[in-house]
């Protein structure tokens, strides 16, 4: 991790979960981190857990993902305030109750908006930023299970609805990202990230009970993120599954 001292990583959906929990790890290695999220004061109150040394390490800006605008609000203020982005964890992500074919068509746009929208939209600037500068940079897409092929939860499970074909499209521009940067002779990297349940705010309490000891923990999937960071600069970790122990799907 020693190349990555000082370097600027950008976390979406910062204020709860696998997004406070990559700000952590990250500001521990020794990155500058943006946390960028909804809920300001959540992101205050991760910056005040955090040791009294590392503090002046994380940067935190309100942001909703799923607006452009606010989007391109957040990285000119990061791109002045610290010079740019040099890691990218789109984590920032939601889940709706329903039926694809029955539930409203807002909460519908909603999930795909954030899910989807917001990605690109952040993977955009941050791979500006990163050609601009011309540094080997990272993008990482943190996906699910659900995004994947043969994806199959059971009939006796909740619908996914659109969260599933949002993390579907993610698998999708990952890869499409990871082929248009080997074109362009890029050294900049990509990695999806694929964790069945996790133990966050989005699982309902109901599916946390169902599934007891049987789900990942947030720590879980920030530690595959630096894994995955760590790799040598020849190497490119393209995707990795994570599964709890007993997790069908």
């Amino acid at each position: 991790m020693e190349r990555w001292q000082n370097r600027v990583a950008v976390v979406t959906g910062a204020s709860s979960g696998i997004g406070a929990a990559c700000a952590k790890l990250l500001v521990a290695a020794g990155l500058q981190v943006v946390g960028l999220a909804r809920r300001t004061d959540r992101l205050e109150q991760l910056r005040q857990s955090l040791p009294v040394d590392q503090r002046e390490r994380f940067h935190q800006h309100a942001c909703d993902v799923s607006a452009e605008s606010q989007v391109n609000t957040a990285f000119e203020w990061i791109e002045q305030k610290l010079g740019g982005i040099d890691v990218l964890i789109n984590n920032a992500g939601i889940v709706r109750e329903g039926q694809l074919l029955d539930m409203p068509l807002k909460d519908i746009n909603d999930i795909l908006q954030t899910n989807l929208m917001g990605s690109i939209y952040c993977t955009k600037l941050a791979a500006k930023s990163m050609k601009r500068r011309q540094v080997a940079g990272h993008l990482f897409f943190i996906n699910s299970t659900a995004g994947l092929a043969g994806y199959n939860p059971g009939h006796v499970d909740p619908s996914l609805n659109a969260y599933t074909p949002s993390k579907f499209a993610l698998t999708a521009v990952s890869e499409i990202c990871r082929q248009e940067l080997i074109t362009e002779k890029s050294k900049i990297k990509t990695t999806s990230i694929n964790p069945g349940w996790v133990a966050t705010e989005i699982v309902s309490d109901d599916i946390k009970a169902q599934l007891g000891d049987v789900i990942l923990q947030a720590d879980d999937v920030a530690q595959a993120v630096l894994y995955a960071l760590s790799s040598s600069p020849n190497a490119q970790v393209q995707e990795i599954t994570l599964r709890a122990v007993g997790e069908w799907y």
